[in-house]
């Protein structure tokens, strides 16, 4: 049996997606959408399809052990991870991720209350946990947990709007901090940062902020509204969290409970196989406030961007992280290099740059750019190249 095989994404046109990255990756017509993520999986929602007519999640479905091996299908009962290829144009909203058990009860609770999986209002459209890690391929700007409370008090001590929350955090931290401005009004909202939005729009019109400032992120999120619109409070965590730039090669991972967004750069993430998400803002959809604050880990957050740990060939960069879901691994070759590995689990590999040919007994498949390939457990393979290649591999950890 084959345990090499080619494998076609699906593209989703969310409206903070970019116009020309993934369609030129993935050599697809470039419409008039946006193009945000290329989903290399399983999930139900949107699952990879491996040659002419086969569904990855049906594929797994009907061979576990053959297709994911005995542990995983064992440990998980499905492919444990989601990959995707992510071109953020416009600031995604805040958001954060349930825990596994959290997510279990939530989903189970929505189902009870006979919520269809497609209403606005739905928290959780699966039972899993969603950590997930990402790596930059060019520079990259998030949002990433709550600043140290030094660097907090300073920016509410220096902001003029954020005046009357000092004594907030001073007495609450940043559970009361963080409570206190998601249960604004529209209207207190509007009353309460129209002054800085004023403030801060001239200067991101002429070009003259950083993307290191707040101020940047919050115009920006602003010249997207509709003249008229309310104001969003997600504008409160913009200032409140981390703003991180990650590099081309560089990685973050963002655990349950860590409240994030995305900025604006494109990335290889790889994720637990969920589509969970609760939002705290920057949207027009669905925000549920408690359910939010239950999920929130309320405390100072000092952002680690990993460069990855190279391997002993030299070769592959892997991108640890405490995720039992998945690991993710940047493998760099040029001519004369072969990258030989056999897979405990199933592995996904895409080709970022350049093009790479993979051998595993008698099949041979050569990728360029964009191209995805599947590898089965157990699969013994090795990559080449015949000039230079950047391929990142998903899988997860097997003992």
């Amino acid at each position: 049996m084959s345990k090499l095989f080619p494998l076609k994404g699906i593209v989703q046109n969310y409206a903070w997606g970019g116009s020309s990255f993934i369609p030129e990756l993935v050599s697809i017509p470039q419409e008039d959408k946006p193009y945000a993520e290329y989903w290399m999986g399983a999930h139900n929602n949107a699952p990879a399809q491996i040659g002419d007519s086969q569904l990855l999640n049906k594929m797994i479905e009907e061979d576990p052990k053959g297709t994911i091996g005995s542990y995983i299908s064992e440990k998980f009962g499905r492919l444990p991870f989601l990959f995707k290829v992510l071109d953020v144009k416009d600031v995604l909203s805040i958001q954060v991720h349930p825990t596994k058990v959290e997510a279990e009860k939530g989903f189970a609770r929505e189902n009870e209350e006979g919520i269809p999986l497609t209403a606005s209002h739905r928290n959780y459209k699966d039972d899993n946990h969603k950590p997930e890690i990402m790596v930059a391929l060019s520079e990259f700007y998030l949002l990433h947990g709550f600043l140290p409370k030094d660097k907090l008090k300073e920016v509410l001590n220096t902001v003029p709007e954020f005046s009357d929350l000092v004594e907030v955090f001073e007495n609450g931290g940043y559970y009361e901090l963080y409570k206190t401005v998601m249960e604004y009004t529209p209207a207190q909202v509007n009353e309460k940062l129209r002054s800085l939005v004023d403030r801060v729009m001239p200067l991101y019109n002429e070009g003259k902020i950083e993307k290191s400032s707040p101020d940047y992120w919050t115009a920006k999120s602003v010249a997207l509204q509709a003249e008229g619109e309310d104001l969003d409070k997600g504008i409160y965590s913009v200032y409140f969290f981390n703003i991180v730039k990650a590099d081309v090669g560089e990685a973050v991972f963002q655990d349950a409970g860590l409240p994030h967004a995305y900025l604006e750069g494109q990335n290889m993430e790889l994720m637990a196989n969920s589509d969970n998400v609760l939002r705290g803002g920057l949207t027009p959809k669905h925000v549920d406030v408690p359910e939010l604050l239950k999920h929130v880990t309320f405390d100072e957050t000092h952002p680690d961007v990993m460069d990855g740990e190279l391997q002993a060939d030299g070769l592959e960069r892997i991108y640890k992280s405490p995720a039992p879901d998945f690991e993710l691994s940047r493998i760099s070759l040029k001519e004369g290099d072969t990258y030989m590995h056999t897979a405990k689990t199933a592995q996904i590999i895409i080709v970022s740059e350049g093009e790479a040919t993979i051998t595993e007994g008698d099949d041979t498949l050569t990728l360029t750019r964009g191209e995805v390939a599947l590898l089965l457990v157990d699969a013994s393979y090795s990559i080449a190249t015949s000039s230079e290649a950047v391929l990142f591999k998903a899988t997860a950890p097997v003992e």
